[in-house]
């Protein structure tokens, strides 16, 4: 099944007046010689609504053409306006290839693991955080910390989104969400028609598409290695530089004042044993994120229909 054909049948499901405005611009822009295969707004205004036509522009069944619009598939928009519909027949999917990992993601993979033990032992922790130290130490001494803090979060905010844009093959996280879409909406059209059948074939389908799940699982913790070698290094850097769970500070820290609890120190707890540094670190990637995708153009979840 198309994703032209699902939205066509999601539309007519939603509104059954969208498959009357449908054949109208299917009538409308002829058999696909007639006037280029294009319909305009002034020729099916009499016929349908506005909203409707914003619809079928909002849901890509109609697209840019020369002169006006054109049918982005018509045989998809015909099938989706077909009635008998066969519940038990899954969608045109190819289950896209897994993507294989390299050696240098085996190799962060690893590392990572490694970075994580140094929550635990402190001469690991301490090694780590005296490398990174060279970084952002220095920048200690010309402004204060929650400054630094929000250089921390900037840098990883913009590492996390090229990574996840560049390593994370949105394609096939599309082609993975469409099918098991697809599988849902039939399984719910069998139920409501009581066709135990399709629903039997549906649930052996289903069984057979689990392995989309692990392929979705490793297309988006691929990303996430990387993302997580780079950011606890400078994490345990900060644990490290207010005080980890009571030990001594290594560097002499302002006090800051936060509303609804005053004056506190950065290893106070403000929103359970969550201290005040960790929630000003989380605050500032949030928005460093938002700013960053939005100003590169960067979409961060796949296009489904």
């Amino acid at each position: 099944m198309s994703k032209v054909e699902r939205r066509v049948r999601s539309l007519v499901r939603e509104d059954g007046s969208m498959r009357d405005a449908l054949e109208v611009v299917l009538e409308r822009a002829g058999d696909g010689d007639a006037d280029d295969g294009e319909v305009q707004w002034i020729d099916v205004r009499d016929e349908i609504t506005s909203g409707q036509w914003g619809r079928l522009i909002e849901k890509e069944i109609l697209v840019d053409g020369e002169t006006g619009f054109a049918l982005a598939d018509r045989e998809g928009i015909e099938e989706g306006l077909d009635e008998d519909e066969d519940l038990t027949s899954g969608g045109d999917f190819e289950t896209p290839e897994t993507t294989d990992w390299t050696k240098w993601d085996k190799l962060a993979a690893l590392a990572t693991v490694g970075f994580f033990v140094g929550y635990a032992f402190e001469p690991v922790r301490n090694v780590i955080a005296g490398a990174i130290d060279f970084v952002f130490g220095p920048l200690l001494g010309i402004v204060p910390f929650y400054v630094v803090i929000m250089v921390v979060a900037l840098a990883t905010g913009l590492y996390s989104t090229l990574l996840r844009a560049g390593l994370m093959d949105m394609e096939k996280m599309s082609v993975y969400q469409d099918r098991m879409k697809d599988i849902q909406e039939r399984r719910k059209e069998a139920k409501e028609r009581d066709d135990d059948e399709a629903l039997d074939a549906i649930q052996e389908e289903q069984m057979e598409a689990m392995g989309d799940q692990l392929g979705m699982f490793k297309e988006q913790f691929r990303p996430m290695v990387w993302i997580m070698f780079l950011t606890i290094p400078a994490f345990l850097w900060m644990f490290w530089v207010v005080g980890y769970r009571g030990s001594e500070a290594q560097y002499e820290l302002e006090t800051l004042v936060i509303p609804f609890a005053g004056t506190v120190e950065w290893t106070t707890g403000v929103i359970g044993p969550i201290q005040v540094w960790i929630v000003w670190y989380f605050l500032c990637s949030m928005a460093f994120t938002q700013v960053i995708q939005k100003s590169l153009n960067i979409e961060m979840s796949p296009s489904t229909s």
